[in-house]
């Protein structure tokens, strides 16, 4: 029988867009979403973030995860580029990362989360009561779907 992974301690900040821990969320979010659909950022890409907010998530001195929030229009804001680290999936983070980033959301006055999930990703977003709506389209060569969550005040 396979023992379930031990519980870990977690650690979230933000994380300033070009500083060494900015760079450390690139790298991670290249392994996990870029390099596997044989893309790469460009410059411009992410300069563009320069505005958004970029937070990492940490078990002791390990990147263990990552994502960006930008605001979009009418109270919402965008969540992008969700990323956890191979040796750290299905252990709660990308679960914990989320329920940071809404909070921090609520806090910073928006009202809905806004998102482009890969189609294998959508189940992971209902469990965390997101909900899709449109029809399915093709982002980064990919299937993904809108979804969205309210953001209880």
């Amino acid at each position: 029988m396979v023992e379930p992974p031990k519980p870990i301690n977690l650690m979230m900040r933000e994380v300033a867009h070009g500083s060494p821990d900015y760079w450390a969320t690139v790298a991670l979010r290249d392994v996990v979403l870029r390099q596997p659909l044989g893309l790469q950022y460009s410059p411009q890409e992410l300069q563009a973030e320069a505005d958004s907010r970029h937070l990492a998530c940490y078990c002791g001195d390990e990147l263990a995860g990552c994502l960006v929030l930008r605001p979009a229009a009418d109270g919402d804001v965008r969540m992008r580029q969700v990323a956890v680290a191979p040796s750290m999936q299905r252990r709660g983070v990308g679960a914990a990362l989320v329920a940071y980033c809404e909070t921090l959301a609520r806090e910073l006055g928006f009202r809905r989360m806004v998102l482009h999930a890969r189609e294998t990703s959508v189940p992971f977003y209902e469990r965390l009561g997101y909900l899709r709506h449109g029809q399915r389209f093709e982002e980064v060569t990919i299937p993904h779907w809108s979804m969205a969550k309210t953001l209880a005040t």
